[in-house]
């Protein structure tokens, strides 16, 4: 294996581990607010390959890097007798519990855009430049405007104009903004598609602004930390929107398969961006991890709260139930329910492995 593809695998799993134990970190952190006894808190899956007991827990590390686990007292058995175990909880305790992971890998996608915007440059949704001969200037806009809505959609940040513009496949938009004088318009355009890049386009260049610890360039304004706060938010929450849009399109059998990957393509994207980055500095190339880390953390946040068994939004929708009936799911129902879930998310991960395997290894 060459050096290139040793330090982006190390790169990936370093990666993986970090979006793991954040996520495994918000249940342990509210299942121990709430008194319930963990029993272990593990990285990977399979054999160990490290363990150390600490207190009342143990932590191990196990030898596949991929997902992680908190053992929790009475957690797959009746073990309500005690006052220490899961299922002695209230369904509010547990459902904080279940919910508590992909908060947090939600919290951390949040911290690595901030962290990223404090140290790069952002585009936003005002004109700088209107290109001649473009869609945008066809339709009358103009440099200072700033794009407020597209087809009634509200547009905080840059990203979300480019994911409505993108998925919109070309069809004419109906345009909101507000011009430098803080007068409204509404402008009717036709995206241009550019073949060699594969993407519509308006036709301008947006106003870009220099994080707080990034180098001042003359003709572009700082972003307060304010500011930077709120572009992180809308920008982690476009991330949630779009990959809970790609999921169901997994889920319903309609996606395409270049919209999706597994380990492979999450190896390949994390090794390219980074050597990618390296042609620029270490620093670029910290960055781009950064923000592939910052997706796939908000991925795993919406992944999990889908509500089928086996993921914790599956166990959050049992005790949506529990809370309705009043009364817990039989153990042996639920037990087959979240077996039928696993053998349903290893079917799928079965079928993106192999799907990686057709496009990045034949």
């Amino acid at each position: 294996m060459e050096v290139e593809n040793i330090s982006s695998l190390l790169i990936t799993i370093i990666l993986l581990g970090v979006l793991v134990i954040a996520h495994e970190f918000g249940h342990f952190i509210i299942a121990k607010k709430n008194g319930i006894w963990v029993q272990e808190f593990a990285v990977g899956m399979g054999p160990k390959i490290f363990s150390r007991t600490k207190g009342d827990t143990e932590y191990s590390i196990r030898i596949l890097p991929l997902g992680g686990f908190c053992r929790m007292e009475g957690e797959a058995e009746d073990g309500a007798s005690s006052s220490t175990s899961f299922l002695s909880k209230s369904v509010g305790a547990r459902m904080a519990v279940m919910a508590a992971g992909p908060v947090m890998n939600f919290l951390l996608a949040f911290l690595m855009i901030f962290g990223l915007t404090c140290t790069t440059y952002t585009a936003t949704p005002v004109i700088k430049e209107v290109l001649p001969d473009s869609a945008a200037a066809a339709s009358g806009l103009e440099v200072g405007d700033r794009i407020q809505k597209i087809d009634g959609k509200t547009i905080h940040i840059y990203d979300e104009l480019q994911y409505t513009l993108q998925s919109n496949h070309g069809e004419s938009l109906m345009l909101d903004v507000v011009d430098a004088a803080g007068t409204h318009h509404k402008y009717k355009l036709q995206p241009k598609l550019d073949e060699k890049q594969g993407r519509y386009l308006i036709g301008f260049s947006p106003e870009v602004k220099t994080g707080l610890l990034a180098e001042s360039v003359d003709g572009y304004a700082k972003m307060g930390i304010a500011e930077t706060a709120r572009y992180s938010l809308f920008a982690m929450i476009n991330y949630v929107k779009m990959t809970a849009e790609g999921l169901l399109r997994v889920f319903t059998f309609t996606a395409n398969p270049d919209e999706y990957g597994g380990p492979i393509a999450i190896f390949n994207m994390v090794g390219q961006s980074y050597q990618a980055g390296l042609q620029y500095s270490i620093k670029a190339a910290i960055q781009n991890v950064v923000y592939i880390g910052a997706v796939l953390s908000a991925n795993l946040g919406v992944l999990n709260l889908f509500p089928i068994p086996a993921l914790d939004g599956g166990r959050i929708l049992f005790l949506l139930i529990e809370a309705v009936r009043r009364k817990p799911m039989d153990i042996e129902t639920e037990s087959k329910l979240q077996f039928l879930g696993f053998v349903f998310l290893m079917g799928l991960m079965a079928f993106v492995i192999f799907s990686d395997i057709k496009k990045y290894m034949i």
